[in-house]
């Protein structure tokens, strides 16, 4: 059968500023136009330098929250150094040019009715839920925001200081105990489970595979709505290069894209295979 894509164009975006907030984790600002200022919660960006011919192809980024300043439309973006693609971007300068494409995929649906917000956040996955932290809070006024946050060490808690500022609480876990909690995030989420039970809870979840397989498992008995940001690789961006497939149950089972059809899935739909 055949079909056709329409494919947002690349934009050219010059970077704002970059730090680097903790051990290999940068926040990257970036001047893009207007309409990203429409951004949901959920989705992301397509990212290469301008002009550069590494890395080859684009890296898909969450988007951690968009804003005007001034006159500018800004777009921020939260990553960690994993490769040779993160390390070259972890060198960009005020002034320095990027082609972005964006925003893609579908966003978090966040019901009005609801009125107790839980995000479980492994590593870098805090990047999609704190852009939702904050748009709940600015929606919702008072709803009660409950984040788990979880990191290898106290020294690569990602993220933290926004956390912080816009949730109720943050529960902190590290897998050396250095901070928090000893063992994973959803060990500690598991001993609050029971509070999250109730037609007005969200729980929202983005961060390693084996994490969102822990955490599928934990609510198997929990009628509480869940939704998960799945960070797959992804070469396109739009559905054509089919690379970021995942299997899920619902409407016979069988294969969806993750940059077209999510990144954001009920987590009961999706297949955890491994």
């Amino acid at each position: 059968m055949g079909g056709f894509w329409i494919v947002k164009r690349d934009i050219c975006a010059t970077v704002f500023s970059q730090r680097e907030t903790v051990e290999r984790h940068f926040l990257l600002t970036v001047r893009v136009p207007a309409h990203f200022g429409n951004a949901l919660p959920g989705q992301f960006v397509m990212v290469r330098l301008k002009g550069g011919a590494a890395p080859f192809l684009s890296r898909p980024f969450s988007i951690y929250s968009v804003s005007s300043r001034g006159n500018d439309t800004c777009l921020e973006i939260f990553y960690q150094v994993v490769g040779e693609g993160t390390d070259i971007f972890s060198k960009l300068a005020e002034g320095d040019l990027l082609s972005i494409r964006g925003p893609l995929g579908k966003g978090f649906d966040i019901p009005p009715a609801c009125k107790t917000v839980v995000l479980v956040a492994g590593g870098i996955g805090v990047a999609p839920l704190s852009f939702l932290a904050q748009r709940c809070r600015e929606e919702m006024g008072d709803v009660e925001l409950i984040c788990y946050l979880g990191a290898g060490t106290a020294e690569s808690l990602a993220g933290l200081e926004r956390l912080e500022k816009i949730c109720t609480a943050v529960k902190i876990s590290t897998d050396d105990g250095s901070r928090g909690y000893r063992g994973l995030v959803t060990g500690l989420f598991e001993k609050d489970m029971d509070r999250y039970a109730g037609d007005t809870v969200r729980i929202y979840s983005c961060g390693p595979r084996a994490m969102l397989k822990s955490l599928q498992w934990l609510l198997k008995d929990n009628p509480a709505v869940c939704q998960v940001s799945l960070e797959e690789r992804m070469a396109c961006g739009f559905g054509a290069c089919l690379g970021c497939a995942v299997r899920i149950r619902s409407n016979g089972g069988g294969f969806v894209r993750v940059c077209t059809e999510g990144p954001i899935f009920d987590i009961r739909d999706v297949e955890f295979s491994g």
